[in-house]
Order: structure tokens, then C-alpha cells, then sequence
């Protein structure tokens, strides 16, 4: 059985207002550190939460394992664990940790539960807004009971969504999109979760991304595709969330996504 939406979605609430809201603005330069350099942080408040939210699934899920992005980055051997047999939560417990400690509002909580290296259930919350978006495979996307839905199918010109991630030429996608004058609107968050809650809001319709890290995507993609979105690698193949080195584009349904796909894959000389 797929664990119960609301109750593991009240864990997230409980534990973002516990251990990232009070912190949020509030971050010294003890609470903030770098991983792989200036733009990929940690702050207490990642960390903190994460082991939190490891704690309260694990005892609320017993026979459960946790991949969490903080593990994964002191023991990126961790990520064997999405192969096995035992039901695992992905968590990334601060997504848009940039934003978060800069004190910008786009950040949010990530939560996935993969079986057999599938999402089954997906659960992305906003702190500071108290939006919380989730599903569960095969029984649609929710927020606050309402089913949610991707914006329709639009021409390339007045499409709105975010691009990550440099060319085979070495400049950002975001901007070479933009200059095309093909796409209506790049507009980059800094935060995926933002990014799917507006494709599931209708507020904007594609994502590309540079990589494919299963805390950053592995509740998102399940959530926009029980959303009706078309969601996949850029060179066509299913998503898995086992996979880490992909790039992923999401958009409102097949055309649109290959008509994106036509734009972007000659930028990556593909």
C-alpha cells in the first residue's frame, strides 16, 4: 500500500514550520556553508530538516529506507539504495537552498517514496506560502482537495518555463532561448519545486533541467504527469528516477513537449 497522502504531508508541514521557518532570514554565516562551491550551499536549516524528516517517515514507515541529499553528498554511494528491494523516501529538505539563504522565498520541501526504483507518491510543500501539491501514482495530482491540472497545450510563442543547464557553445540555454524570440517567456526560479508547483497551478508550462537528481525531480515529474503533463529525458526515454546524469523536460502534453524538444536538443549539438 502507498503511504497515506494527508498524513505524511502533515509531517512535512510540521516539521518545515519547526525547523525552517524560524530560521528563514535568520540564517548567520555559521548556518551557511558551501559544498561544491559559492552556489551550491548547505544551511543548518537543510540539514536539520532533513534529519527530522528521516526520523518521523522512518518511525512512521517502518521497513523503509531514506535517501536524503545531504547523505548523498557526504556518501553519493547511497544512491544504490533507489536498486534494492526496500521502499525508499528521496528527500530534499530545503530545494532552492540558494534562494532560502540569500532570503529569497522560492524554496521548498521535496518528497518522494519510490518502490522498485518507481515513484509511487510525491509530495512538494512551499513553507512560506503553505501550498502543499502531491499524488499518488495512478489517482491524480492534489492541493488542498483540489485535483490539479497543467495549463493546455500552447504554441512555443506564448509558453512560459524555465531552462537549465549551457549549450554545446557554452552559453546558458536560458538565454539563448530567450533570444531566439521563438519561446514566449524564460523565467528561471532557482528552485524546480517552485517551478512544478506553478506547471500544476497552470501558472507556467515547461521545465527543462540540467540534471536529473531524484530529490529534485522524482515527486515533481509524478506529480506533473498525474497532472497531465508529458514528462521525460530530453532524448525521448521514460524517466528514472535512478538515473542522475539526464536533462528532463516537462511540458503541458506531447506536441508541446516535441516541439520543444526541436528547439532544444541542436543547442546541446543532439
Amino acid at each position: 500500500m502507498p503511504p497515506d497522502l494527508e498524513s505524511v504531508a502533515a509531517i512535512i508541514r510540521e516539521i518545515a514550520e519547526a525547523e525552517i521557518l524560524p530560521r528563514f532570514q535568520k540564517l548567520g554565516s555559521q548556518d551557511i556553508h558551501e559544498k561544491s562551491g559559492p552556489l551550491d550551499l548547505v544551511t543548518i536549516a537543510d540539514t536539520e530538516t532533513e534529519k527530522a524528516l528521516s526520523k518521523r517517515l522512518l518511525a512512521a514507515y517502518p521497513g523503509t529506507l531514506v535517501l536524503g541529499e545531504e547523505a548523498a553528498a557526504a556518501d553519493p554511494g547511497i544512491l544504490g539504495i533507489l536498486s534494492g528491494e526496500t521502499p525508499v523516501w528521496v528527500l530534499d529538505p530545503v530545494d532552492g537552498t540558494l534562494n532560502f539563504a540569500q532570503g529569497r522565498p522560492d524554496f521548498a520541501v521535496i518528497v518522494a517514496y519510490v518502490e522498485h526504483g518507481r515513484t509511487i507518491a510525491g509530495w512538494i510543500h512551499s513553507p512560506l506560502t503553505g501550498t502543499t501539491i502531491q499524488a499518488t501514482r495512478g489517482q491524480g495530482a492534489w492541493s488542498a482537495g483540489e485535483r490539479l491540472q497543467v495549463a493546455m497545450e500552447q504554441s512555443l510563442s506564448v509558453m512560459t518555463g524555465s531552462a537549465y543547464g549551457s549549450g554545446s557553445d557554452g552559453v546558458y540555454l536560458s538565454e539563448t532561448l530567450e533570444a531566439s524570440g521563438r519561446i514566449g517567456r524564460i523565467d528561471n526560479r532557482m528552485c524546480g519545486a517552485v517551478e512544478y508547483i506553478g506547471l500544476v497551478r497552470r501558472q507556467r508550462h515547461f521545465l527543462l533541467s540540467r540534471n536529473s537528481l531524484p530529490w529534485d525531480h522524482a515527486a515533481g515529474i509524478l506529480i506533473a504527469e498525474e497532472a497531465g503533463a508529458h514528462a521525460a529525458f530530453l532524448d525521448g526515454s521514460p524517466y528514472d528516477p535512478k538515473i542522475i546524469d539526464g536533462r528532463i523536460l516537462v511540458a503541458p502534453g506531447p506536441a508541446a513537449w516535441t516541439a520543444l524538444q526541436a528547439e532544444i536538443r541542436p543547442l546541446i549539438g543532439v
